[in-house]
């Protein structure tokens, strides 16, 4: 069974630890007796100090520590609650139409001065969260912006509804984390809004698809039959991707040049010559491919690791319930003897079966970080799509000025051909120059964006090299310095087995 929470397997079955938890073992090894089996000696302490939180780690209010980045954010620590159901003021006839769910979101922010945090208790709606990721991704284009969840509407309706809510909490809880951890967006005034205004959420809410594009219907006709004020562009849009639907002629007009850039065989005026980026690019698809192969492996062994210790609960009830049968049944004391050493390999089996469940808690925190930079991958993909589409809105608008251009010429030369004034000649002259200083606007506008994103792209690569690095050596350092205490821990179980049962060897020789 899958984790909602990790996406890696469950650690055990049901059946097998209600079992296992009636048992008393309250005699099981403390970590303060573990020897030292690596060399130098030194070794030992740093498997003691595992088990506790890093020494970088920021402790903040609230429960728990925070990633040592966050100590850059203004939000020291931001924690979701459990959602509440909110009846709405306005009435329905149908029942329980005017009800939403909100989450109580409690943020504490660094002190401007030496004085403590500052703490803000905020409701806000899911569709509120859909609200700040449309804004950040609006002004934030190029960006590693950390993707939001998903409606899961199917989800809802499927898991059990405590089970949901639990879930989207957690999940809303990570995304703002992850938002805060951001050094530009960490310290955005979207997310500042989002997290300390009072009452309901101030930032305009989005248009749905559907709205955008009946928008974009009305105005086509308009722009395709002689309406040059309709037709177009103004500077203010292109700093935003056609794709919104807005402007459906935009998009015919991008979705010809994209079609001209792979099959025309005519080149762009303007390309992307950045071979670093490219390169990068390339990094980043490998490094997709590899994260989805390592993430099969690690779910693979967690399964492992959870079958191990499944088949050690397994084995240690067997011995129990046979040790309580032998001891009932038992006549001789060798019968008596044998009990109590099949009793001894019982509590090891069961005390080996629980490490195993530890290690595999353990396993699947450290090993999460695939998981994490999975969702990275995703932020990535978008980042370079804003720039793809940022390039080929410049592409459009230098083909829209070339021909605009040529109309020009071509109308004038035929008004030189007229004897007199051609006064419908010069007004479509004057029209078609209007567009095309509204255009060369435009066109600016959009190479500022391009090369606006091309930064924000370039600072995000470096940054994401940084944290990678550091985030996949603390994976591996946990992950290695789990499992060798675990693995020491469970020696010392068996190695207890044998101490006791050494007898029998000697009576063999």
């Amino acid at each position: 069974m899958m984790d909602p929470d990790t996406g890696f397997f469950a650690l055990e079955s049901p059946a097998v630890r209600e079992e296992m938890e009636s048992l008393d073992l309250s005699d099981a090894i403390a970590p303060s007796s573990l020897p030292s089996f690596l060399e130098p000696p030194s070794y030992a302490d740093v498997v003691l100090k595992s088990t506790f939180e890093p020494q970088n780690a920021v402790t903040t209010p609230g429960s728990g520590s925070y990633p040592p980045r966050a100590a850059a954010s203004n939000c020291l620590r931001i924690v979701v609650s459990d959602p509440e159901t909110v009846q709405e003021a306005a009435n329905s006839l149908v029942p329980g139409g005017t009800t939403y769910v909100t989450y109580p979101i409690t943020t504490w922010v660094r002190a401007a001065g030496h004085g403590g945090p500052s703490e803000f208790r905020v409701r806000r709606r899911f569709r509120d969260v859909v609200t700040l990721a449309a804004r950040l991704a609006e002004a934030y284009r190029g960006c590693f912006i950390p993707q939001r969840p998903d409606k899961s509407v199917v989800d809802g309706q499927v898991m059990q509804k405590h089970e949901f809510a639990e879930q989207r909490r957690w999940e809303l809880e990570k995304y703002l984390r992850r938002l805060a951890e951001h050094p530009v967006i960490g310290r955005s005034d979207e997310l500042r809004v989002f997290l300390q205004a009072q009452g309901k959420l101030p930032l305009p809410a989005t248009t749905d698809v559907a709205s955008r594009m009946l928008d974009g219907a009305v105005r086509l006709p308009k722009q395709l039959f002689g309406d040059a004020a309709a037709g177009r562009v103004a500077p203010e849009d292109v700093v935003q991707p056609a794709k919104e639907g807005r402007d459906l002629l935009r998009i015919f007009k991008e979705l010809k040049q994209a079609v001209a850039n792979d099959w025309g065989g005519v080149k762009p005026l303007v390309v992307e010559e950045d071979r670093e980026f490219l390169e990068r690019k390339e990094k980043m698809r490998v490094l997709e491919q590899q994260l989805c192969t390592a993430s099969q492996q690690a779910e693979a062994l967690v399964k492992a690791q959870q079958d191990i210790g499944e088949t050690m609960g397994e084995m240690g009830l067997a011995f129990i319930k046979l040790t309580k049968f032998e001891t009932e049944e038992a006549i001789f004391s060798s019968q008596k003897t044998l009990s109590a050493d099949a009793k001894c390999v019982a509590t090891a089996a069961v005390k080996a079966s629980r490490l195993y469940q530890q290690l595999n808690a353990q396993t699947v925190k450290h090993l999460d970080t695939l998981h994490e930079y999975l969702g990275v991958m995703l932020a990535v993909q978008s980042a370079f799509s804003d720039r793809t589409s940022a390039l080929l809105t410049a592409q459009t608008l230098m083909t829209d000025l070339s021909t605009l251009h040529a109309k020009v010429e071509k109308h004038e030369a035929a008004s030189s051909k007229i004897f007199g004034s051609d006064r419908s000649g010069l007004r479509k002259v004057e029209e078609l120059n209007e567009t095309i200083r509204v255009t060369e606007d435009a066109k600016s506008c959009a190479l500022r964006e391009y090369e606006r994103i091309k930064e924000n792209n370039r600072n995000e690569l470096e940054r994401l090299d940084r944290e990678k690095h550091d985030d996949f050596l603390s994976m591996l350092k946990g992950f290695v310095i789990n499992q060798v205490e675990y693995s020491e821990k469970v020696a010392i179980v068996w190695a207890a087995v044998v101490e006791e049962t050494c007898g029998y060897a000697r009576e063999s020789n």
